[in-house]
C-alpha cells in the first residue's frame, strides 16, 4: 500500500491501471512520439564497437575513438576492465529495490522533488512548467563523486548488497571515465590530460532509470529527447532495448551488447572541443510488455568551473566559454524538450 499524499511513482500507475490508457500527462505531443509501437526488438549494428583491450596500438585506437566521437557523439566499448560480475550485480540489485520491495520501504528514500537533482528515489525530475508532459520512468539517484558527496546511508539498505555495488560500481566507473576522456584527448592532439584537468575534481552521479511496461508504448517516452550536460556518461542495459541516438534526422536504437559499457558524450565535452565531437541527443521510448532497467553514471565538473573550447581545435572558437553551474541552471529553467541546450552558446 501506498503513503498517503506521497509522490506518485510510474510504477505504481503501471501495476494498479488495468486500462488500457496511460495518464493524459504522459502523452507526448504527436511530433515527439515514436513513430511506432516498440517490443524492444530493433536492432542496428552501426552504432561503433571500441576494443579498449589487449596491446591495442594507441594511434589506431584514438582513430577508431575520435571517427565514433565526430560522427556519433556515443559508442561502445568492450574489455574495458570493469568485471563482468559487477555488471551483472548493479543490474540485480537495481531491478531488486524496483521489483522485490513494497512502495512503502522504496518511498522511504524518496527524493526532494523541489530540488533540482536532488539524491534518491523520484520520477517527476524538475521541469519548467507544473503542464510539462512527464517521462514514463522511476529513477534512484546517487550521488557518488568526490566522496564528500557520497553518503551510503541515504542509499537503499535492500538488497543487502546494494550499497556495496554501488561504491565499488562508483569506483570503476570514474576510473574508465578518466581513461576515455585521456583517448579522447589525445585522439585530438591534445595532452592526454587536458580533458580531465580542464575538467578538475570530478563530480559523479549514478542513476538506476527503471521503466515499467507501458499500455501505449506509442503515445509515451521513457526518457524525453536531450543531450547529457556534462562531460561523459557511461551507461549499461537489461536485455531490453529502449535507448535510442539520433542519427541524420532519425532515431538508432541501441541494441544491448552483453557487458560492453555504452559511451554518450555530454555538452561541455562538445564546447570543450570546440565542436570537433558531437554531444549525443538521445532518448528512451517504452515498451508494452517488458519492463526495461538502465545504469547512468554521469561525470560532470564542479558547478563553478568554466569551460571553453581548447585552443587551436579548428579555430576560431566556435562556443562561448560557460560557467557549469550556470548551464546546468539553464537546463532546469529551459527542460529538454528534444532541444541542444547548447546551441545557446554557438558565437
Amino acid at each position: 500500500m501506498e503513503v498517503v499524499g506521497a509522490p506518485i511513482r510510474v510504477q505504481s500507475i503501471a501495476e494498479k491501471d488495468l486500462k488500457l490508457e496511460v495518464p493524459p500527462q504522459y502523452i507526448q505531443p504527436p511530433e515527439n512520439r515514436p513513430s511506432k509501437p516498440s517490443n524492444g526488438n530493433a536492432t542496428d549494428h552501426k552504432i561503433p564497437m571500441i576494443n579498449l583491450g589487449g596491446d591495442r596500438d594507441v594511434n589506431l585506437l584514438c582513430k577508431e575513438i575520435g571517427s565514433a566521437c565526430s560522427e556519433w557523439g556515443a559508442f561502445h566499448v568492450i574489455n574495458h576492465g570493469v568485471s563482468t560480475t559487477l555488471l551483472d550485480q548493479i543490474r540485480k540489485v537495481g531491478s531488486s529495490f524496483f521489483e522485490d520491495f513494497p512502495m512503502t520501504e522504496k518511498l522511504r528514500y524518496a527524493c526532494d522533488s523541489t530540488s533540482p537533482a536532488s539524491e534518491g528515489y523520484g520520477s517527476r525530475m524538475l521541469v519548467a512548467s507544473d503542464d510539462a508532459v512527464l517521462d514514463w520512468r522511476d529513477y534512484f539517484d546517487h550521488h557518488t563523486f568526490p566522496l564528500s558527496r557520497r553518503h551510503p546511508s541515504r542509499w537503499p539498505h535492500f538488497p543487502p548488497n546494494y550499497r556495496e555495488v554501488i561504491g565499488e560500481y562508483s569506483d570503476n566507473m570514474k576510473v574508465l571515465a578518466l581513461k576515455l576522456l585521456g583517448l579522447i584527448s589525445t585522439s585530438l592532439g591534445l595532452s592526454s590530460s587536458f580533458i580531465e584537468e580542464s575538467m578538475g575534481e570530478v563530480y559523479q552521479n549514478i542513476t538506476v532509470s527503471y521503466y515499467p511496461s507501458c499500455p501505449q508504448p506509442e503515445l509515451t517516452l521513457g526518457l524525453q529527447s536531450h543531450s547529457d550536460m556534462g562531460f561523459i556518461t557511461l551507461l549499461i542495459q537489461e536485455n531490453v532495448a529502449g535507448l535510442q541516438v539520433s542519427k541524420n534526422d532519425g532515431w538508432v536504437t541501441v541494441n544491448p551488447v552483453s557487458h560492453a559499457i555504452f559511451v554518450i558524450l555530454g555538452d561541455q565535452t562538445e564546447i570543450i572541443t570546440n565542436g570537433v565531437y558531437k554531444s549525443a541527443v538521445h532518448r528512451a521510448i517504452t515498451n508494452g510488455e517488458k519492463a526495461r532497467l538502465s545504469v547512468a553514471t554521469f561525470h560532470d565538473p564542479a558547478k563553478t568551473v568554466s569551460v571553453s573550447p581548447a585552443p587551436g581545435l579548428q579555430p576560431p572558437p566556435k562556443y562561448h566559454e560557460v560557467v557549469y553551474g550556470d548551464y546546468v541552471q539553464s537546463w532546469y529553467t529551459k527542460g529538454p524538450n528534444g532541444k541542444r541546450n547548447i546551441d545557446a552558446l554557438l558565437i
